[in-house]
């Protein structure tokens, strides 16, 4: 089991750049990806095979002139990682959880 995560810098100067930018995200949500932060999205993979399809969706679905990053993480180092999120920290769109697991509900 591991994690899928998508980082991306996208140019938003011009309308049409941000409809881009908004379309690439919508589809990182419709292909089962929860926002983490504003530019870094995430999913459960459960093996290599399934982080390489999505890989490859990632590179059909991409926007010109973007900086698009994919890393993939075990359970095992996703466990290890930490958040530290002030107490006045104030997210426009709150972040979902993800559904697969429970490894947020200490968080």
């Amino acid at each position: 089991m591991g994690w899928m995560l998508v980082l991306f810098d996208l140019p938003v100067t011009t309308k049409r750049e941000r409809d881009k930018a908004t379309r690439f995200r919508k589809k990182l949500l419709d292909d089962g990806y929860s926002m983490l932060q504003f530019s870094v999205y995430m999913r459960s993979c459960p093996s290599w095979e399934r982080m390489k399809k999505h890989a490859r969706r990632l590179r059909i679905y991409a926007p010109s002139g973007g900086n698009i990053r994919a890393i993939f993480m075990t359970e095992k180092q996703w466990i290890k990682s930490i958040a530290i999120v002030s107490e006045d920290y104030r997210q426009q769109k709150k972040a979902e959880k993800p559904h697969q697991l429970g490894i947020f509900e200490n968080w």
